[in-house]
């Protein structure tokens, strides 16, 4: 039997942040995909469209993700996400026992995975998802440097 790797929703995500930037949002895209493999939910940020700190991408999935699958966990599901989660969505990614997640560039200044609070290496973490990083780093990246050359002129 051979295995493959599971397909890749980062391009998706990608284009979630773009739409973000264009916006005026940070330029960050998530997408939550099912246990089979379809998309259940897609969103980049809206903090400033929203008026909403928490409206970060990987909380917009899943929240629509959950009401659109009528429960409050994500069990089976996995996350593909552009930048490394800060610790309010690490949390909330525990939370929702989303079972893998994908994600594009690290964030050593704000991140909650790799850097930072490292929340699912605590004790007090309840679950935490097989992690994947670096998928799409180098079109995360270029995107979020873009968005933020233009701002510190």
């Amino acid at each position: 039997m051979t295995l493959t790797a599971p397909r890749s929703h980062m391009p998706l995500a990608l284009g979630e942040a773009r739409a973000a930037g264009l916006r005026g949002e940070i330029p960050v895209g998530a997408v939550l995909v099912g246990p089979t493999g379809e998309v259940i939910a897609a969103s980049g940020n809206r903090t400033r469209e929203l008026f909403d700190p928490t409206s970060h991408a990987e909380i917009l999935v899943i929240r629509a993700a959950c009401a659109a699958l009528g429960q409050e966990r994500l069990v089976g599901c996995d996350l593909h996400v552009t930048l490394e989660p800060c610790a309010m969505c690490a949390t909330a990614i525990s939370f929702a026992r989303i079972r893998r997640l994908y994600y594009g560039a690290s964030d050593p200044k704000g991140g909650g995975v790799e850097h930072g609070a490292r929340v699912f290496s605590q004790p007090t973490c309840h679950h935490a998802p097989e992690i994947y990083a670096g998928i799409g780093e180098a079109e995360a990246s270029a995107l979020l440097k873009e968005f933020f050359a233009t701002r510190r002129v």
